[in-house]
């Protein structure tokens, strides 16, 4: 069985419809409205609901963090990078590549701030980096749910493969000299994130056409690659937004 747990992850998982639900555990102890909505969406979409003790969700999500509600459910249906080029959004492609992202907690803030920041997608490797667990989905805020992901066997090839269909593609490298500010990103793009502590492979670092960084100003080399995430993808947002307006005009 798959578990989904969290009132924003089952609730976004729901009106995604990308799952399958056998059954929805709902706390007894605990009587709310946000709750009580979660229980009205079940019902609407005909998915069963049981109230049951508390002690018996934290056996199913696997820890007390379930905020009263675990879901049973489908496994997780991931994309292909075509649904993922395909998925485009906006007037410019923006797709973000992980290149080994392992800490759960880590996926889940990139998948939630690449969902509020327009992305069409996202990319991550079949070994040697998480998957979209349970953890990863509450992480997302249920941002998960919505957001195509497609997993790839090798980073280096799939990236070949969004050039030659047109997409420039960004690392973020903290040995490179450009800032991230400094690059014009009304392009299609893919944005590629390396590992935490180890950032992006040599490999992949030779296949990128831009490397960019984030200046440091503190005592801290770096930053956690979710927090970058968010800096470069917000600064992707403010260059598209400032265009639109201006082409407006």
């Amino acid at each position: 069985m798959n578990f989904i747990y969290g009132i924003n992850a089952v609730t976004e998982s729901l009106k995604a419809r990308g799952r399958s639900f056998e059954w929805v555990g709902v706390a007894k102890e605990r009587h709310d409205l946000r709750l009580q909505r979660v229980v009205d969406e079940c019902r609407r979409q005909g998915v069963a609901v049981r109230f049951v003790p508390r002690p018996e969700l934290d056996r199913m999500a696997g820890n007390n963090a379930h905020q009263g509600v675990v879901a049973v459910t489908s496994g997780k249906q991931y994309n292909d990078l075509d649904d993922v080029v395909a998925a485009k959004r906006g007037q410019f492609s923006l797709v973000v590549v992980l290149d080994g992202v392992e800490d759960p907690h880590n996926l889940g803030a990139i998948l939630r701030t690449a969902d509020a920041a327009g992305a069409d997608g996202v990319v991550i490797p079949e070994r040697r980096a998480a998957g979209v667990t349970p953890t990863v989905t509450k992480a997302s805020a249920g941002a998960s749910e919505h957001l195509p992901i497609a997993k790839v066997t090798n980073i280096g090839r799939t990236l070949e493969e969004l050039k030659s269909k047109n997409l420039w593609i960004v690392g973020l490298d903290e040995r490179a000299p450009q800032n991230y500010d400094s690059l014009d990103y009304k392009m299609d793009c893919a944005i590629v994130l390396g590992a935490e502590g180890k950032g992006v492979h040599e490999l992949v670092r030779k296949k990128c056409d831009f490397l960019i960084s984030i200046p440091m100003l503190g005592k801290v080399p770096s930053l956690n690659v979710s927090v970058a995430a968010g800096v470069v993808l917000y600064e992707i947002v403010r260059q598209r937004q400032q265009k639109a307006t201006a082409d407006s005009k």
